[in-house]
């Protein structure tokens, strides 16, 4: 059970209740690490069909076609200044987080084992 999350808010936009296929120890650690943050988070990104990834990949965005996203094992989230870049990978940390993507406006967090662990990259 998530305490600060619902599971629409990891929807892939094109499929409504998709929320539902997220990894729910992935979920889990993201409520914890949401707990310590402890400030909202906005999702931009949770689960994703193979459709909408290559949608976003003919827009030009960052879609793998081996991305987390598509086992319910990453997440997005919106971050925009550098204190709360801080704040939110801090915490992503101690919430057992060791897959962490930084870009001008979102942190990518994912628990994917078929990919390498203790690992923070930029877009």
């Amino acid at each position: 059970m998530m305490k600060y999350f619902k599971y629409h808010e990891f929807d892939s936009p094109d499929v409504d209740g998709s929320g539902q296929m997220m990894d729910s120890e992935f979920l889990q650690m993201l409520d914890t690490a949401r707990e310590i943050y402890g400030k909202p988070m906005t999702i931009t990104s949770g689960f994703r069909t193979e459709a909408h990834n290559q949608y976003l990949k003919d827009q030009g965005y960052s879609a793998s076609p081996k991305s987390s996203h598509l086992k319910g094992l990453a997440a997005d989230i919106k971050c925009t200044t550098s204190a709360d870049r801080w704040d939110l990978i801090d915490s992503l940390i101690k919430a057992g987080f060791n897959r962490i993507g930084v870009a001008k406006t979102f942190i990518h967090v994912d628990i994917d084992e078929d990919k390498t662990p203790f690992l923070i990259w930029t877009y």
